[in-house]
């Protein structure tokens, strides 16, 4: 019972960690969602229409144009006229106020009375006329207007624009009035402007009133559409009359928007059609990637690109930002293609097509396109390892987008001028922003753990620091390295491995040596410091190479998959010279194993395994006194199975059969490393 009850509770834990992140996805892509019923047809006019037969569900108007709405309202405010209201008080003010002056000053610039009674008169004539302020009459002429209605004494009377006063024409009125009779100079020195002031004042409520008047009785409409009356069917073109009648029709769904009860009927299929189709998922990864919940980068990767997506179409069709061809659905098994399989990279693909289609007014087309595209992507790209082969793959899914588009756009038109053209733009910017996947596996290989292709052929590059320090310090560990990667990489070809990957972990297994190099025989020269040691101190620094490796990778930040092939390449396993030395010259004694044991552990991947087959396999075969296929065939055959029959591979999926391809293509590259030349003859004098 005791033993049962942790794997119970570990049972448990698993299922609360799935149900956990399966309701956060289901309620995230429910939430962003668009839950009102909204009219997102494409159509455009003298185009076919692509949808089926659409009739009224209500009845409404058919509005006018916003052109032709535009052209009688324009026409019908050539009739309006602001109102602007005569204030009296500022003539009987102004008066009074040249009065006073001329009593105090003015009468000595123009002594005569005359003069006065002239100003007087014309000031009377100016403000009867009406003065209006200059922005007033600026913004009058801005708006076309001709005519105003001037409010006195509760009555309106209309005069034309003209005939109103400006402070200009009022003060040149005030000194040109009658030059014969009265000095021009004399009439400015008397500053004449100080006496004008405007009395005509916009009345903003009358005006507006007035100007909402004349537009109210303008017709929005110009027809009417009865509930369950035919509008449209599918390869019919869209004429003036149809697009306007499928305007309206727009115009009025979005005002009217729903109910209560159809907004939870709505968010409750939504919420269905999510569960449906993330448990499908789910029940993907349980039957065959049943692994991944072990790594927990790889299913929070997943649902992370599929909930990315999913918000970002919904966002996109609810605010209507971009056109949703633009966004580049192939990205996301592109993505997953690159870090996991194919398999899992396609089931992604067509659960989140399928999710962002409950937006789309016409989900068809856009699933038959996304997945087009998205085989075309995850075929075009077995593993990246150049920036070419990305541009190539978003070459291909623009290509695959244009091509499958332009076929079902044949099959609904009839006339050649009738095809659509601005959705290739469409494809163009998607295969664009498709390349933005390459600086985007940077940010996910940090983020959630994962070792790209590109990375591993970065770090496969011989003049990265480490490996220089490694040429330098320890050139024969570093020649071995390389003969391992060629050794590896064609083993793993040959049973479906990851070659790049083991070429990778190739090169950086031994880098621990760099610390202690002339204790490895591939970097000494004649002088051998284990002769000063006892056997147990010779283990122990050879097994140090490990653990200096391990530490030297840390401070290097390579990727956890490589310290996994510095870790597992001796496996478990003794360093058997020291170990069967030592026993030899101590046949009685009980021998401590662990002071000859590697810290493992055994390998757990296929390309571990190859690494540690070949690690054997090339260090001995430098020991052997002649290189004879039967001698190489023998050495082979003997180490590989040694290590099986010790269990180093027990924890590893790699199959008897996988075993006897990897010894075949090592013996083969062995031969080809070790063949006896001819000997060139010398020239006789």
């Amino acid at each position: 019972m005791k033993s049962f009850q942790p794997h119970s509770q570990s049972v448990l834990r698993e299922w609360v960690y799935r149900t956990a992140i399966f309701v956060t996805t289901v309620a995230i892509i429910v939430y962003f969602l668009p839950h009102e019923g909204k009219f997102n047809y494409q159509f455009d006019i003298n185009k076919p229409w692509k949808y089926g037969l659409l009739q009224a569900s209500f009845d409404f108007p058919i509005y006018k144009s916003d052109e032709r709405i535009q052209q009688e309202q324009d026409s019908i405010l050539r009739l309006y006229a602001p109102y602007f209201t005569h204030d009296a008080a500022i003539e009987t003010e102004m008066l009074k106020k040249f009065e006073k002056d001329y009593n105090e000053q003015l009468k000595q610039i123009i002594p005569s009375p005359a003069y006065q009674h002239h100003i007087e008169r014309l000031l009377r004539l100016v403000y009867q006329e009406g003065l209006i302020s200059p922005t007033d009459f600026n913004q009058l002429q801005q708006d076309s207007l001709r005519q105003l209605r001037i409010v006195e004494h509760n009555t309106s009377r209309l005069q034309d624009l003209q005939d109103v006063n400006t402070y200009k024409q009022a003060y040149e009125q005030l000194i040109n009035a009658d030059t014969i009779h009265y000095s021009r100079r004399l009439l400015q020195l008397c500053n004449l402007h100080t006496y004008l002031q405007p009395n005509l004042v916009y009345d903003t409520k009358k005006s507006e009133s007035a100007k909402k008047d004349l537009l109210e009785s303008i017709s929005w409409a110009n027809g009417f559409v009865m509930n369950g009356q035919k509008i449209i069917d599918r390869g019919e073109i869209v004429d003036e009359l149809t697009y306007n009648i499928l305007r309206s029709l727009e115009k009025e769904s979005n005002r009217r928007g729903e109910t209560v009860t159809e907004r939870r009927l709505t968010l409750a299929g939504q919420s269905l059609f999510v569960v449906l189709f993330i448990g499908v998922f789910f029940i993907y990864l349980e039957l065959f990637r049943s692994d991944y919940y072990q790594k927990r980068g790889s299913v929070t990767l997943l649902l992370s690109l599929m909930l990315l997506f999913s918000v970002l179409s919904s966002l996109i069709v609810e605010h209507a930002l971009m056109s949703i061809y633009i966004v580049p659905f192939a990205m996301l098994p592109l993505i997953i293609r690159i870090f996991l399989d194919s398999r899992t990279a396609f089931m992604a693909h067509v659960i989140t097509v399928l999710l962002c289609s409950i937006t789309l007014r016409s989900p068809h087309e856009f699933i038959l396109l996304q997945l087009v595209a998205g085989m075309a992507a995850i075929f075009s790209l077995r593993e990246l390892s150049q920036r070419s082969q990305l541009l190539r793959s978003a070459l291909l899914v623009t290509v695959a987008y244009s091509l499958l588009y332009l076929a079902i756009d044949l099959i609904h038109v009839s006339e050649v001028e009738q095809l659509t053209t601005y959705m290739y733009i469409n494809f163009i910017i998607n295969g664009i922003l498709l390349l933005f996947a390459y600086p985007l596996l940077f940010i996910l290989e940090k983020t959630f753990g994962f070792t790209s292709n590109v990375t591993l052929v970065e770090l496969s590059n011989i003049n990265t620091r480490l490996m220089r320090q490694m040429s330098e310090e320890a050139p024969g560990t570093f020649q071995h390295s390389l003969q391992l990667a060629n050794l590896t990489a064609a083993a793993a070809n040959s049973i479906g491995a990851n070659s790049q990957l083991v070429r990778t972990g190739a090169m950086y297994h031994d880098i621990g040596k760099m610390m202690n190099p002339a204790f490895f025989t591939e970097n000494q020269s004649g002088f051998n410091p284990h002769d000063q040691l006892s056997y147990q101190q010779s283990a122990q620094v050879v097994i140090s190479h490990v653990t200096d490796g391990l530490r030297l990778a840390e401070k290097h930040n390579l990727p956890q998959v490589i310290k996994d092939f510095i870790r597992t390449h001796h496996g478990c396993g003794l360093t058997k010279f020291f170990y069967i030395s030592y026993k030899n010259e101590h046949p009685d004694e009980e021998v401590d194993t662990s002071l000859f044991r590697y810290p493992g552990p055994n390998p757990f991947t296929k390309e571990q395994a190859i690494l540690m087959m070949a690690d054997a396999v090339e260090a001995a075969s430098r020991s052997l006194h002649e290189y004879t296929e039967e001698s190489i065939s023998q050495l082979v055959e003997k180490l590989i199975d040694s290590q099986v029959n010790e269990g180093y591979f027990k924890e590893c999926p790699i199959t008897f059969r996988d075993i006897a391809t990897v010894k075949s293509v090592f013996k083969e590259k062995l031969k080809t490393m070790y063949h006896t030349r001819i000997s060139y003859p010398e020239l006789k004098k």
